[in-house]
């Protein structure tokens, strides 16, 4: 059994969502670290219908439970009516809630109640390196994927494929959020090709058959979805022209692997090096979500194309990702023309295949993939426990 990183509280005195993708290992979670609260299922369609009829019901049930009871309720974007019960629960009755739920994009689009700020919220990713320690397998996540059952799995190809069927069907067509069904499938393809890039809304739009604006829609769906999340560009105090788009990525590189139809994964690729970057981008999203303390992560680009994969803060730490087993000195160009903008910048890192970590001169620090997980997680790169 993998130990998570996420650290709920163990008796919680206030009410939170846990949200997350699907099948990141929500309720699992929840059942391990609460075994003794009542669970609402609504991933059984009689919950759904019984309490969709009637929200109501969840009141009456709950009325007698002592003040301070926790009660876990998954998948609770189902029936979004009982947020509103949940709220009088919390105000008139003091019961503590923990909600799960793979998607707030219902919930916003029916202007349902997301408490007005009562409940913390906690966001659960795909496996990361500190959860499995010294079992991390770079090359399994690069081609397996960051979500438990698909690492885990010898052939994870069929459960990709069912992980995306179930995602089209369950979150975009029973929602309705799409008009037509094959050209967002079609779009999903586009998209994983523009994985740890920027985007060209105009050349998908037209592949795709549909506008720019409904293909900035279906982007915008990915991310309510929890399916993927944009990085945003550092402006601050441009000496030099900008890129000031944002960088997209898919939370999880086995699904873009399967969309992208990359087949297997290996170093030398530049396939291989897109899904490195997209794996160091997920170790530290999720550090940054784990941890519970905000620093803002960005990505810094010349318009002359000259880039830095990562920025911390304000420029606190730069960080590139170079999927070479030998980092020369023009993989080191962005680095050095950062520090040449941000002269305050305090760390710059390569996270590469490198056997053994190293230092340049100028103090750019060389750290195998390995290495950097692990300073990462033990708080030594950014801070945190």
């Amino acid at each position: 059994m993998v130990s998570r990183a996420l650290r709920l509280p163990r008796r919680p005195t206030e009410s939170f969502f846990l949200w997350g993708p699907r099948q990141t290992g929500k309720t699992s979670l929840l059942q391990e670290t609460y075994p003794d609260a009542p669970l609402i299922d609504l991933l059984r369609t009689d919950e759904v219908v019984r309490y969709g009829s009637r929200p109501a019901l969840l009141r009456e049930e709950l009325l007698e439970e002592p003040r301070g009871r926790l009660v876990v309720i998954d998948e609770v974007q189902k029936v979004p009516a009982l947020l509103d019960e949940v709220h009088w629960l919390i105000e008139k009755r003091g019961l503590v809630f923990a909600l799960c739920g793979s998607s707030a994009r219902r919930i916003r689009r029916g202007h349902a109640n997301l408490l007005g700020g009562r409940a913390l919220r906690y966001e659960l990713s795909g496996l990361v390196s500190a959860e499995l320690g010294p079992e991390f397998d770079l090359m399994r996540a690069l081609n397996h994927g960051y979500l438990p059952r698909h690492y885990l799995a010898n052939q994870p190809a069929r459960r990709l494929r069912a992980y995306v069927d179930d995602y089209l069907r369950e979150e975009i067509l029973a929602e309705g959020v799409v008009r037509s069904l094959p050209p967002f499938a079609t779009f999903l393809s586009a998209a994983a090709l523009a994985d740890a890039e920027l985007v060209n809304f105009a050349t998908i739009a037209r592949d795709c058959g549909v506008s720019a604006p409904t293909v900035r829609s279906w982007f915008e769906i990915l991310v309510d979805t929890l399916v993927a999340r944009w990085l945003p560009a550092y402006t601050r105090r441009p000496k030099r022209r900008v890129i000031l788009a944002s960088k997209f990525y898919f939370d999880d590189v086995g699904v873009v692997n399967l969309l992208a139809r990359r087949g297997r994964v290996d170093p030398g690729s530049e396939t291989f090096g897109k899904a490195f970057e997209n794996w160091v981008f997920h170790e530290l999203s999720t550090y940054r979500a784990y941890q519970g303390f905000g620093f803002d992560l960005a990505y810094w680009r010349l318009a002359s194309g000259i880039e830095v994969d990562f920025v911390v803060d304000d420029v606190r730490v730069a960080i590139e990702a170079k999927a070479s087993a030998r980092v020369q000195a023009d993989h080191l160009r962005g680095l050095r023309e950062l520090a040449v903008d941000h002269p305050r910048v305090e760390r710059r890192i390569v996270v590469s295949l490198d056997s053994r970590a190293r230092r340049t001169e100028d103090g750019i620090e060389i750290l195998p993939a390995p290495v950097f997980a692990s300073r990462l997680w033990s708080g030594e790169l950014l801070g945190g426990t």
